[in-house]
């Protein structure tokens, strides 16, 4: 038996970043993963689906835009050249991770592991190898699965986001069931390759979790793009053939080459030997944690999507960073999730923290918002991108920032400074007195500060 001070059940971001910082601490460490280093994230996630994002940008730009920035010519774009290289991105991002483990000398142990008691772990290896390992602390970063349809069964024309990223080629026509993140930036995504996309989405409004504001923008730059969306409309049933997948959904049906599955995720924690640790799960069967992610089963603890709190790569990491130091003995900040960004790399971008305003109204808090568009924005017009917004909502008293909600180009690189500012108490005057470089999308921030006291000098 093999003994460690720490052993993390899950390479995605959360596990192996927790396992870097345990060693740092000076711990022994080891990490077990069955399947991909570096997670969904890096293999069949946020990695794959940015650097072909990136190739329908540019196809998108030439083939459909072209004439307006004097491009002239035939322009074919080649989904399997951009998948191609979508996969050596990622390859490379996943042997990034095993040299950074490597590095900081982490066991990496390739397998699928079972609790066997409070401190030992079973381990079999893709070979049917069994190792025996004895820990002192542990932490579960075991994730989360896409939530499928009853009765509907995934596989060949009804796909999750890991078979269509992992698709060689672009369906001709797909209906997406749900406009999530997923769901939004997939319909970007193939769009720009001359895919035939539907949205159908059960609530009223793109991206249901943001601002009613937000929904309405994207919904009108998606529609110009030719992707049409059902809103209020859920999915009744789907029917797969050999050549196309019927979807029922309202009262038409709707036929096309796929159907993509975007509705949504379960934590992964069937097989790991939880119950017999007695770990507690909320509800809806995520991992109880408290602020310093441990679970009730002492020295045990649990970051990422399995806890539920907020399924993003970056909230995984953060958490994986708590769970280690107090793993450590450290005594580390608790998370503020509400101050975590949230980034939707769609066509155009959105991104966004902290509350709505309607959320602050709901909480009782007096508020005043402010939109700066990016039509009156320098560089956004260079770039020709003038659609979408920055939003800021802020204490209608003391002016502290509450949230923003962008869309917009480039919005996702906005969110730092944002995040930042709330994070420190500042005032939107003093968001608005940082001087921003010209031009720079980053000025429609400046702008839309500007507009909660008083009215922007640019508007």
């Amino acid at each position: 038996m093999t003994a460690v001070d720490i052993l993390v059940l899950g390479g995605g971001p959360g596990g192996y970043v927790a396992a870097i910082r345990a060693a740092r601490l000076g711990r022994t460490v080891a990490v077990v993963e069955g399947r991909w280093w570096g997670g969904v994230c890096l293999n069949v996630g946020c990695i794959p689906t940015k650097a072909l994002l990136r190739n329908a940008e540019v196809a998108d730009l030439v083939s459909r835009r072209g004439a307006e920035f004097g491009l002239t010519g035939d322009v074919h774009a080649d989904y399997t050249l951009g998948w191609q290289r979508s996969r050596k991105v990622a390859d490379a991002m996943s042997r990034g991770v095993a040299m950074l483990l490597k590095n900081n000398q982490i066991t990496a142990v390739e397998g699928w592991g079972t609790f066997t008691g409070p401190h030992t772990m079973q381990v079999r290896g893709s070979d049917g190898v069994v190792s025996e390992w004895q820990f002192e602390q542990a932490i579960i970063a075991t994730g989360t699965k896409p939530v499928g349809l009853p009765g509907v069964d995934i596989g060949g024309r009804v796909m999750t986001y890991e078979q269509l990223i992992m698709a060689q080629q672009a369906p001709k026509t797909l209906v997406i069931a749900g406009s999530g993140a997923i769901g939004v930036e997939f319909a970007s995504l193939m769009a720009s390759f001359g895919t035939q996309v539907m949205i159908v989405e059960a609530m009223d409004r793109l991206l249901p979790g943001e601002d009613e504001a937000i929904g309405t923008e994207l919904a009108r730059s998606l529609r110009r793009r030719g992707i049409s969306y059902r809103l209020g409309t859920p999915v009744l049933g789907v029917e797969q053939g050999n050549d196309s997948v019927s979807v029922r959904a309202g009262g038409e049906t709707l036929v096309a080459d796929a159907l993509l599955l975007a509705l949504g995720f379960s934590p992964v924690v069937d097989g790991f030997g939880l119950e017999s640790l007695g770990v507690v799960k909320d509800p809806k069967g995520y991992i109880a944690v408290d602020a310093a992610m441990r679970t009730n089963v002492p020295g045990i603890f649990a970051i990422g999507d399995v806890t539920g709190k907020l399924m993003l790569a970056h909230v995984a990491s953060a958490q994986g960073v708590v769970a280690a130091e107090a793993a450590c003995g450290l005594a580390p900040a608790p998370l503020d999730y509400a101050l975590m960004p949230r980034a939707y790399y769609c066509e155009p971008q959105v991104a966004a923290f902290g509350m709505t305003e309607a959320q602050a109204k709901d909480a009782g808090r007096e508020v005043a918002v402010s939109r700066f568009p990016f039509s009156a924005n320098g560089k956004a017009q260079g770039l020709g991108e003038r659609a979408g917004f920055v939003m800021m909502v802020a204490d209608a008293a003391t002016h502290q920032l509450l949230g923003a909600h962008m869309v917009g180009p480039g919005v996702t690189e906005l969110l730092g400074e944002l995040t930042l500012a709330a994070r420190c108490g500042l005032t939107t005057e003093q968001i608005a007195h940082n001087v921003h470089a010209h031009p720079t999308l980053s000025e429609a921030v400046k702008g839309a500060a500007e507009g909660i006291g008083g009215r922007p000098i640019d508007l």
